[in-house]
């Protein structure tokens, strides 16, 4: 049974070294990370993206360390790490920190991809894109 040992929503900036230092132990050999970033376009817009907001459910905290226990409990030799940003982002900041730390590289990969995906798939977030123009639009609300 994996372990979960970091998981936060937060306003400050997300730490990629503290996930990493989180999911390794001295029988860790592969540490695999994701880091979402905010680019300056997206398919869904009509002009240049100038920045995310994102707002949370006030359960989301609470959702995001059950996604990691749940990824990490049906793998063994596995520890996970996942933070998400909520408030305003500028094009470049990470709104998604995940890593996988375990013996072999293979599961290391492959649990990494399924923490992010559960997280987009079930985290009650909600992204509002915000256009040069000073429009904006909602997307992948979980």
């Amino acid at each position: 049974m994996g372990d979960a040992t970091l998981t936060a929503l937060s306003e400050e900036p997300l730490d990629l070294a503290a996930h990493v230092t989180a999911v390794s132990t001295p029988g860790t050999g592969a540490v695999a990370t994701f880091v979402g970033q905010v680019r300056d376009h997206s398919p869904d817009a009509d002009g240049p993206v100038v920045l995310l907001e994102y707002s949370a459910h006030p359960d989301a905290a609470q959702v995001l360390a059950e996604i990691a226990a749940e990824v990490a409990a049906v793998h063994d030799d596995v520890r996970v790490a996942v933070s998400h940003r909520v408030g305003e982002l500028a094009v470049g900041d990470a709104a998604i920190v995940a890593c996988a730390g375990s013996s072999h590289r293979d599961l290391a990969f492959t649990v990494c991809r399924e923490l992010v995906e559960q997280v987009k798939a079930r985290l009650p977030v909600w992204k509002k894109q915000v256009l040069e123009d000073g429009s904006h639009t909602w997307v992948n609300s979980a």
